[in-house]
């Protein structure tokens, strides 16, 4: 699925209003009250922001009426929000991580909104890579500077999500995509050992089913498996701070794995959609391993692509830091949307 920029009919806002951009996820939900900057170089301003725990409310309604309830009065009219899946034509989602059922149509009507539309989560971080400083990124491999070209914003969250930014003269489109669904593949023993692990319980192992939080768990308890042992975490951050600490072997090897496979699956990505502008990773869990990440095998395996190899080393590889980039990334979509931002 491709997004290419069209305004919206011209009665449907008011150019310059406030209004809501929210990065949904699996486990949060993100929000922000922004308006257009008129600068091109950072167009949003975050006005307000709030992040919210899905588990701690019914649906995503509620959690945008306590977010506009908390705006002292400020009127909104339009949002827009950002998530893994695709609208159906009634304007509900189709979604495999979020915990509860979200029509769009269902949500403009409860809050009385003009307009509310939907963008997937990472075709909105790619919009938003643009406009990420130097200060909050951390390159791990490639050049400083990269032509302009594809770029790839890819990043384990509750899912796997990915999508490529397009440059198309002094405009771009992005391209969505579902990559987290697509085969998880392997490039050791150990992986391939795992991965049948995994296949006895499943039919397809698809990459965010290891290349996830759920997935750094399932990982473990594959690898456990194999020990003969069993998991004696409830949680991926569990696993992760077990790693982080040295206290668990174990743990530490499932983190080992799960960088390596990610240097592999995002190498694969880069190759498979002709990237040469350079790779963002994103996503909730990256950020909290960054330096395990640095001296993990991610590069080696991202490299390891046989003659594809130079290729390769041509693309700059950065960790997005910001922990705001899908709220502007779906503000950023918007304002496209509304003929605000070019």
């Amino acid at each position: 699925m491709v997004a290419i920029a069209s305004p919206l009919p011209s009665d449907a806002t008011r150019p310059g209003a406030p209004f809501i951009a929210a990065d949904v996820g699996g486990t949060h939900v993100r929000i922000g009250l922004v308006r257009a900057s008129g600068d091109p170089a950072h167009p949003v301003n975050v006005l307000n922001y709030r992040k919210y725990a899905c588990a701690n409310y019914p649906g995503l309604a509620e959690i945008l009426e306590d977010f506009i309830a908390g705006l002292d009065g400020t009127s909104v009219e339009e949002g827009a929000i950002a998530s893994a899946g695709y609208p159906r034509e009634d304007g509900s989602l189709i979604t495999a991580n979020l915990p509860w059922r979200v029509s769009l149509h269902e949500i403009r009507a409860r809050l009385g909104l003009r307009q509310f539309r939907f963008v997937n989560d990472f075709e909105a971080v790619a919009h938003a890579a643009a406009y990420v400083d130097a200060s909050e990124v951390l390159r791990l491999t490639g050049p400083q500077v990269a032509p302009r070209g594809p770029t790839l914003v890819v990043g384990p969250g509750t899912g796997l999500g990915a999508a490529v930014w397009i440059p198309v003269g002094a405009r771009a489109v992005v391209l969505a995509t579902e990559a987290g669904q697509a085969a998880l593949t392997t490039g050791n023993d150990l992986e391939m050992a795992l991965l049948k692990q995994m296949l006895r319980q499943r039919s397809h192992v698809p990459i965010e089913h290891a290349l996830s939080g759920p997935g750094l768990k399932n990982l473990h308890v594959a690898l456990c498996a194999l020990h003969g042992s069993a998991s004696n975490y409830a949680t991926p951050g569990e696993i992760t701070a077990a790693a982080l600490a040295g206290q668990d072997p174990l743990a530490r090897e499932s983190l080992d794995v799960f960088c390596g496979l990610l240097g592999s699956v995002v190498g694969d990505l880069a190759l498979l959609y002709g990237v040469q502008g350079g790779i963002y990773l994103a996503g909730g869990i990256l950020p909290q391993i960054r330096e395990f990440l640095m001296q993990s095998s991610f590069v080696e395996r991202f490299l390891n692509k046989g003659p594809m190899r130079e290729a390769l080393e041509r693309i700059p590889v950065k960790l997005v830091e910001h922990g705001q980039l899908g709220v502007i990334g779906a503000a950023s979509w918007y304002l496209g949307q509304r003929g605000e931002r070019t």
